[in-house]
Formats: structure tokens, sequence, C-alpha cells
């Protein structure tokens, strides 16, 4: 079998090894990411997806390597542009994604061309995999799952300007995103000038991704892109499937008033799972056939307790979109911002594992990183 072949790096070297030692500290959030997973395994499957799969033609970089590049832009919010100065600037940085002290980063076309390798040959599949990767690793390394998934969908805007794609509408041309679409983000009660009060909708123009999270780890465990009109009960029991077909030991779901169908209810059911979905007043203040089957199952510990843990999914959006720039698509088209989701959720997940096994966190590290 022929040995396939990477672009050399040197940073295994004795030297290499040496300094960074001395300048990388041992609590570092960097290194701890680095030695907490096994990044041949990244190897093994993302080399499938190139030409020759390193055995022929020019060596490629170690395309975990490559992947390291771009969780770094995620973990700090940077461009293409800006992760490649970061990187050739910044010596953990450097040594977390495998470089020689002396090496250059790839640069910005590398991560181009490698983000448009895993959608054009392996489609969203490679993302879901790796996202999978991520709940086997935890498992792995003895991370626990509780027994409640949190269900939401998280919102983020198109990067486009609505206002130049309506002059381009009104010229003939086409919307530079025709995947994006209007969609309820939600409503709110407002004062008027004349002091009353009235409830107001609001709407945005882009994606959402579909999350299932887990309530005792706050690791991701399944994730859907849709754009931004899609009625996020729709993709409840997919996201169930998949958490199911991962093992995971599930006895709850808990989801908002959005999720309060009754194909849910009884999908969940089916499955021999309790339902904590958010209920609207409907069902139990007015005339339901099945009125005194909510009011039951709103007096269940599960569904209590399902309600009670909601406020960490909506903390974990809050963290993807200031911390990590989830709230704005870095990229045209729904493929793009499947890009920009799948690695949002793997670059959270990573960190929070790395603060379940370590108890190293990274907002404690930040600032030592530049």
């Amino acid at each position: 079998m022929e040995q396939r072949r990477y672009v050399e790096t040197g940073s295994d070297s004795f030297f290499g090894e040496y300094l960074y030692n001395q300048i990388v500290p041992q609590g570092h959030f960097l290194r701890k990411l680095k030695q907490i997973i096994d990044w041949k395994r990244f190897t093994r499957k993302l080399i499938k997806l190139y030409k020759g799969e390193g055995v022929v033609g020019r060596p490629p970089f170690d395309p975990a390597q490559v992947l390291r590049v771009e969780l770094i832009a995620y973990l700090y919010k940077l461009s293409e542009r800006q992760v490649e100065v970061h990187i050739n600037e910044n010596l953990p940085a450097k040594f977390f994604v495998g470089l020689a002290v002396d090496q250059k980063a790839p640069d910005h076309s590398t991560l181009t061309v490698f983000r448009e390798r895993l959608l054009q040959r392996g489609k969203l599949e490679v993302f879901e995999e790796m996202l999978g990767e991520m709940t086997q690793i935890a498992l792995q390394n003895g991370i626990q799952f509780g027994s409640i998934q949190l269900v939401d969908s998280v919102h983020s805007i198109a990067n486009v300007n609505t206002d130049k794609d309506r002059q381009r509408e009104k010229k003939g041309k086409g919307q530079r995103d025709p995947d994006a679409q209007w969609g309820f983000k939600h409503k709110r009660k407002v004062k008027t000038e004349h002091g009353k009060e009235e409830e107001q909708t609001e709407y945005f123009y882009g994606y959402k991704a579909h999350v299932s999270l887990n309530a005792e780890n706050g690791l991701i465990t399944s994730l859907e892109v849709t754009s931004g009109e899609v009625y996020d009960g729709h993709h409840f029991c997919s996201l169930v499937d998949h958490d199911l077909e991962q093992k995971l030991p599930v006895d709850t779901y808990a989801g908002d008033k959005g999720y309060d169908d009754g194909n849910n209810h009884y999908y969940l059911e089916q499955c021999g799972l309790h339902s904590a979905i958010r209920l609207k007043k409907t069902r139990t203040e007015k005339k339901d056939a099945n009125k005194q089957v909510w009011l039951e199952l709103k007096e269940t510990p599960q569904y209590q307790q399902g309600l009670k843990e909601r406020y960490k999914i909506e903390r974990k959006f809050g963290e993807a979109k200031q911390g990590h720039g989830l709230g704005r698509c870095r990229y045209v088209g729904m493929l793009g911002f499947a890009v920009q989701a799948f690695m949002t959720a793997i670059m959270l997940n990573l960190k929070c594992m790395v603060k379940l096994l370590t108890g190293v966190g990274f907002k404690t590290q930040a600032a030592s990183a530049a």
C-alpha cells in the first residue's frame, strides 16, 4: 500500500517541541484542545475527499490541519483572510494547527478550496459525520449525557442588503441570495407614542439552524438547516430520530410552543419518550377534546423539569451568535450557511468538551491567545 504524503511541518521535531513547550502554557486552552482529540481520525476521514487521496500528485496539507485552521477562524470569529494572518502572528494558534514555528499557515485560498471540496464531493454528509464524531468522542472520554434533550432553532441573517436586492428585482435581476427567505422572529409588546401597548411582530431575512442539545453536558447532538420561513415543528421528529440513532440515553424532549403539534407529542409517545414541549394556552384553557390529557401532562415531573432546562439552549444560541458570529451568514446560499452552522456547532462542542474534561475554559484564555 502506497504511503500518503502531506506537506512537511517540522512541528514535532525536537527543536519545535522544545520551543512550543517554552511558549505555550500547559494550561492553555488550545494546548488542551489539541490533546483531547485524536486528530488523525479526521485525517483518515477527510483525505478520502481529495483527488489522489494524498498518494499521488503534489502533497497537500494534512486535511486535519486545514480543519483546525477553520476551527480557529470560528473560535475567534475571523474571516478566512484574517485567520491566515492570526495564525502566522500567534504561536499558540500555530502550535494548535501543528505548524513549525517558522512555517506559514495555509492561505485563504487553500481554505476556500477545502470548504468547496467538502461540499462538492461530500455534500453535507461530511459535516453531519463530523458533528456525530463529537458525540462519539465525548462518550469515549466518559462525558455523561443526561436524559433531557432540548430542541429549538436559531436564526441567522442573510449576507445581503435587502434594499439593494429590491432594486435588483426592479431591474429584472435575480436576488443575490435566492435561497434566503423571510421568517418570523418573535412578537413583543411595545409602547406607542401615545403610551399605549401594542403587539409588534418582527421578521428576519435568512436561514434557520434547528438544533438538539443535551441539557446535562451542553453538547449539540443533531442539527439541520433550512431557509427562514420553515416551521420549526416540521423538523422536530427528524432531530429526535438522529439522536436515537446515536444511542443517547434520552428520556425527555423539551421545546417551546413552536413545537406544540399533536404529531410531535404522538411521535414521542410512540418512541417511548416523555414530552416537555410547552403547551399553548388553547390546550388547557379552552374547550379541547383532550384537555384532561394535556392537564395531566403539565403535572408530570418530566414536563416540569424539561421546561426548567430550556434556558440552556437559549444561552448556547447567545454564545454562538455573540462569540462566534452565527447571527449573520458568513457566506451566500444555503450550503454556505450549512457550513457555518455545522462548524459553529463543532467548535461549541469542542469548547464544552475541553471544559468538561480538563476544567479549562476558553474565555479565561482568550486574552492570552492574542
